[in-house]
C-alpha cells in the first residue's frame, strides 16, 4: 500500500505517490483555476490523484490514504477547511467531500505544516527530534515538528511564527497586528524595504538592476546589488537579515530545536543568506555558551516538501 500527498495551492494542484521511503514515484497536476466552487476544485484534485497513481503503475485500491496540504485554517478533527482566503473557502467539509471522490481515508493540514513535516521526515530535518521549517516568501510560513509530529495546538493553528511581534507598534501586518515578523522578514517586506531605499538613494545600483523602475523590484534586487558592491544594496540586505535573525533568535530561545531550515524564494540565496544569519543569531540566542546549538540549514526538498509532508499525514 502507498500514500498520496497533495499540495493544493492557489495556482496548481500537485499530487504525488509516495513509496515506503517517502520518495515520489508518480505525479499528477491540475490547475486550481480560481475562482470557482470547492466541488469543482475537488473534482480536479481527485483527478490529479488518479493521474499520479496511474503514473506510478498502481490503482486506487493500492492507496492507503491521501493527505492534503492547503493554505488557511484547517479543523483537523472535523475534516473542515475553516477558512482559506486564497481559495475562497469558508467552513468547507473537505474530508467528507474528498473521501466520496477518492474512496480512501483523507487527512488535512495547513500547507506550511505539511512542508515542515516533509522536511522533517525526508529532508533537512531527517534524523532530529525537534525541527522548525521557515519559508521566506510572500509571507513568512512556518511549521514546528516534534518527534515526527506537527505541533498543532488546540485550534490546529499553532506554528504561525510569522505573526509573533518583533517591533512593538511597528509596520501593520495583514493579520491585523502591528510589527509582526512577517511584516519585516517576508519577501514582500524586503521588496518594500528595497523600494524605500531606492527612493532615498537615486544613485544606487538597484535602479539599474530594476531597469529604472521600482515596479521591477523583486526579492533578488537588493541581494544582486549587494553582491555587485552597491553600499545601499548592502545596507538593505543587512537590515533585512537583522529582522530575520531576531525572529530566529526568538524561536531558538523558545523552542530550542535541533535544526531550523530556511526555504522559500529568499531561501534560494543559500549560504549568502545563511552564513551571515548564523553570525547574527549568535547574539540573539539565550544559550550563548551552550555546547549544543540550533543549526541553521537550507531547506532540501523544494516544492516537493509539501507533497511529501501531506502524504505522511495520519490522524
Amino acid at each position: 500500500m502507498v500514500r498520496v500527498g497533495v499540495d493544493l495551492g492557489g495556482t496548481n494542484i500537485v499530487a504525488g505517490v509516495l513509496d515506503a521511503e517517502l520518495r515520489i514515484i508518480g505525479r499528477g497536476t491540475r490547475k486550481t483555476a480560481l475562482p470557482r466552487p470547492a466541488d469543482a476544485i475537488f473534482d480536479d484534485l481527485a483527478a490529479a490523484v488518479r493521474d499520479a497513481v496511474a503514473a506510478a503503475g498502481l490503482q486506487m485500491n493500492d492507496v492507503r490514504s491521501v493527505g492534503i496540504g492547503m493554505p488557511g485554517s484547517v479543523d483537523k478533527a472535523r475534516g473542515v477547511i475553516a477558512f482559506a482566503n486564497n481559495l475562497g473557502f469558508h467552513h468547507v467539509p473537505a474530508r467528507s467531500l474528498l473521501t466520496e471522490r477518492l474512496g480512501c481515508p483523507v487527512y488535512l493540514d495547513n500547507d506550511a505544516n505539511c512542508a515542515a513535516l516533509g522536511e522533517a521526515l525526508a529532508g533537512s530535518g531527517k534524523g532530529v527530534s525537534s525541527f522548525v521549517a521557515i519559508t521566506l516568501g510572500t509571507g513568512v510560513g512556518s511549521g514546528i515538528v516534534i518527534d515526527g509530529k506537527i505541533v498543532n495546538g488546540i485550534n490546529d493553528a499553532a506554528g504561525e511564527c510569522g505573526h509573533m511581534v518583533i517591533v512593538l507598534d511597528g509596520t501593520p501586518c495583514n493579520c491585523g497586528r502591528k510589527g509582526c515578523w512577517e511584516a519585516y522578514a517576508s519577501a514582500t517586506a524586503l521588496i518594500a524595504q528595497t523600494k524605500e531605499a531606492m527612493l532615498d538613494h537615486p544613485e544606487s545600483l538597484m535602479w539599474q538592476l530594476a531597469d529604472g523602475s521600482a515596479k521591477n523590484v523583486n526579492g533578488r534586487t537588493s541581494f544582486d546589488a549587494w553582491r555587485a558592491g552597491d553600499p545601499v544594496g548592502a545596507y538593505v540586505v543587512m537590515q533585512y537579515m537583522r529582522y530575520v535573525a531576531v525572529g530566529l533568535g526568538n524561536l531558538i530561545n523558545a523552542l530550542q530545536p535541533a535544526k531550523i531550515c530556511i526555504g522559500g524564494g529568499i531561501g534560494h540565496e543559500g549560504e549568502n543568506l545563511l552564513a551571515p544569519l548564523r553570525e547574527m543569531v549568535k547574539t540573539e540566542r539565550y544559550t550563548l555558551y551552550a555546547e549544543k546549538q540550533t543549526e541553521l540549514v537550507p531547506a532540501a526538498l523544494g516544492n516537493d516538501a509539501g507533497v511529501i509532508g501531506a502524504g505522511a499525514l495520519t490522524e
